[in-house]
């Protein structure tokens, strides 16, 4: 009686998760491989670089100081525009800074959107804390202006010195503009090329996922006819009545899901001692000998005085002596073998259970690599 309840409380509990999990769910498609827009990007839909310049004011003290020439016309000209007459000669303000503006114009923005703004010091300012970016111009390469900059700048850092003590956080001739620029302008973004047709980019180009990008789509729909052109570009035909409706068409073809083939890589930094490998990456069998040579020199100094004497002349002085001792000592070779397809992971694993360092670990992997038993790309950083 009680395994018949527990199976019957399994079976409940069965068509409870069934119902909860709906058939095409995102928890499907997680567990089937990895959805096509996760892997590429449409070709005509990017992000568009904006620059400005623009003046900071408001600082205390902290601006550009009379020697940054571009920083006193800047201000001559914008006190014109209010009206205001007066000599390149006549300012000495140091609440005045010359900086740059940059931003991000993403796709499918329109105007009246808001976006972020960099803000970066152009002169000989020493701090931007507390300054106001008086309305810039951002354009694009094209010389056309798409958005306005205005706003109090955020540094997240200070630096205050006095008597040569300098106390500072972060670089605060650097700052941001959360939400500080209005987008004036929006730029075309054309998703069909002028044969009709999508471009899908792939983010990391490979001949065997962009062919099972293309399989994937033309099972979906027996009348698509998607073609990989090369390793990191798909096209997929548009008939006149799916280009009517591209948003759903873009939406059917990014969900498909399907299994990227990658390269088997393996990323060391010197500088830091960082080894990073994907688990699977192997290594032929290779057997590995491992020492270290240490060498001590120690240096001991004496006075040599002279007995006393009756002539004391320019000859009789006294003299210091070095003695000086070196000592080698060869610690044990470690000896370390593997077998066929060992991973970069077991490898590293062995390495550290003998107490091998970060650096000697990469010069392990260099000579593993050397001898053409890492079956990997080596990208040394």
């Amino acid at each position: 009686m009680k395994k018949y309840c527990a199976a019957i409380t399994g079976y409940i509990l069965l068509a409870l998760i069934s119902m909860l999990i709906p058939a095409g769910s995102a928890y499907s498609a997680v567990n089937d491989g990895v959805r096509i827009k996760d892997l590429s990007r449409i070709a005509g839909v990017r992000d568009n670089s904006l620059i400005g310049y623009g003046l900071v004011t408001g600082l205390s003290g902290t601006g550009d100081s009379s020697r940054s020439q571009a920083t006193v016309q800047s201000v001559n000209n914008m006190l014109k525009r209010f009206g205001v007459n007066v000599t390149e000669s006549q300012i000495y303000s140091r609440n005045v800074a010359a900086v740059m503006v940059a931003a991000t114009l993403p796709p499918y923005s329109r105007p009246g959107d808001k976006l972020d703004v960099n803000v970066t010091s152009l002169g000989d300012a020493r701090s931007l804390l507390g300054g106001t970016l008086l309305l810039t111009n951002l354009t694009g390469p094209n010389g056309v202006t798409y958005a306005l900059a205005q706003g109090p700048i955020s540094i997240g850092g200070f630096k205050y010195d006095l008597n040569g003590n300098v106390v500072q956080k972060n670089h605060p001739t650097a700052g941001t503009i959360p939400g500080g620029a209005t987008v004036e302008q929006s730029v075309a973004t054309n998703i069909l090329n002028k044969n009709g047709e999508i471009e899908i980019l792939l983010n990391e180009p490979d001949n065997t996922t962009a062919d099972r990008i293309a399989r994937a789509i033309n099972g979906h729909n027996e009348w698509m006819n998607a073609k990989a052109v090369d390793a990191g570009r798909v096209v997929v035909p548009v008939e006149q009545n799916q280009a009517n409706n591209i948003v759903s068409f873009l939406t059917r073809i990014e969900n498909l899901t399907v299994t990227p083939d990658y390269r088997s890589k393996v990323v060391v930094n010197e500088r830091t001692g960082t080894v990073v490998s994907g688990g699977d990456v192997s290594i032929s069998s290779v057997n590995i000998t491992h020492g270290e040579l240490k060498l001590y020199i120690e240096t001991d100094f004496s006075v040599s005085q002279p007995f006393l004497v009756r002539d004391v002349g320019n000859s009789v002085s006294t003299e210091v002596i070095a003695n000086s001792d070196i000592d080698v000592k060869e610690a044990g070779a470690t000896n370390l073998s593997f077998p066929e397809n060992t991973t970069v992971s077991d490898l590293v694993s062995a390495l550290n259970k003998v107490k091998v360092s970060s650096r000697d670990v990469i010069s392990i992997l260099l000579a593993i690599k050397r001898a053409g038993a890492l079956h990997a790309e080596l990208i040394i950083q």
